[in-house]
């Protein structure tokens, strides 16, 4: 199975769905992510790119156009710190996506590298869970980039793929985050409740090949998130679907 490069078509508004998670900044390398508040000029100042090149823009996605009959799995913030969970993963080999935002995670990145070392991918979800839209570029820039360096920080890792807190984004968003270096801005097309249940943000209701999946992490209502993702991985199957790596069909070959 082999991923297919996107083309421009890609780039479409989808609908928008509320995430939750928001906290306090506890991470002793704090600062490192604020440096790119320190490198970015009043607004706009930097929108042009160098030499006066048009803005980076990315494609916003909530399904791969693929005929592939797969999937793909994500998560966002904090992710459960059980240890069953980290099993589960290593065990069945899922390809997950976990979306970091740093001041929701706190002193818990050690989980985070544990869930790294068995196959899970760790991409970008801003510094401070900040709702983006109708923010100057200077402050979009600042927490998406600063993520961005706090994840190098932390892990060596660069990410190329981007999923704005809440859903919720603008024009702004999409110049800012290619700046940043990502290729993609991730959304999602079916969610996972706190019961398990699948919920549609629209089209058909089924799993379709190439559906973006968000799986919900708030652990104080529901069921467990490792039950969560395992009936989520049975309907996978009874939909003829599996799982696969995200990355691989959305994000281009570093060089």
């Amino acid at each position: 199975m082999r991923a297919r490069g996107l083309t421009a078509a890609l780039a479409a508004a989808v609908a928008l769905m509320p995430l939750t998670g928001c906290g306090q900044p506890l991470d002793p390398i704090e600062r490192l992510g604020r440096k790119a508040a320190e490198r970015v000029g009043p607004e706009g100042a930097q929108e042009g790119g160098k030499g006066g090149a048009p803005p980076a823009r990315v494609p916003v996605l909530d399904r791969v156009p693929t005929r592939d009959r797969v999937v793909f799995l994500t998560y966002d913030d904090g992710v459960e710190r059980d240890p069953r969970f980290v099993d589960m993963v290593r065990r069945q080999r899922l390809p997950v996506v976990l979306f970091l935002t740093d001041s929701v995670l706190g002193p818990g990145y050690g989980h985070f590298a544990r869930l790294r070392a068995v196959g899970a991918t760790l991409e970008n979800h801003t510094l401070d869970h900040t709702a983006l839209r109708g923010l100057p570029y200077a402050g979009q820039r600042a927490e998406i980039c600063g993520q961005q360096e706090k994840l190098h920080a932390r892990f060596g890792v660069r990410p190329r793929l981007f999923r704005p807190p809440y859903g919720t984004y603008d024009a702004t968003t999409l110049r800012a985050a290619g700046d940043c270096g990502i290729s993609a801005l991730i959304l999602w097309r079916v969610s996972v409740d706190d019961t398990g249940a699948l919920r549609y943000a629209h089209g058909e209701r089924a799993l379709r090949p190439g559906d973006i999946v968000t799986i919900d992490t708030d652990e104080t209502t529901g069921l467990p998130l490792r039950e969560r993702t395992a009936r989520l991985l049975r309907d996978v199957e009874a939909a003829g679907l599996k799982p696969a790596r995200l990355q691989r069909y959305v994000s281009p070959p570093r060089r």
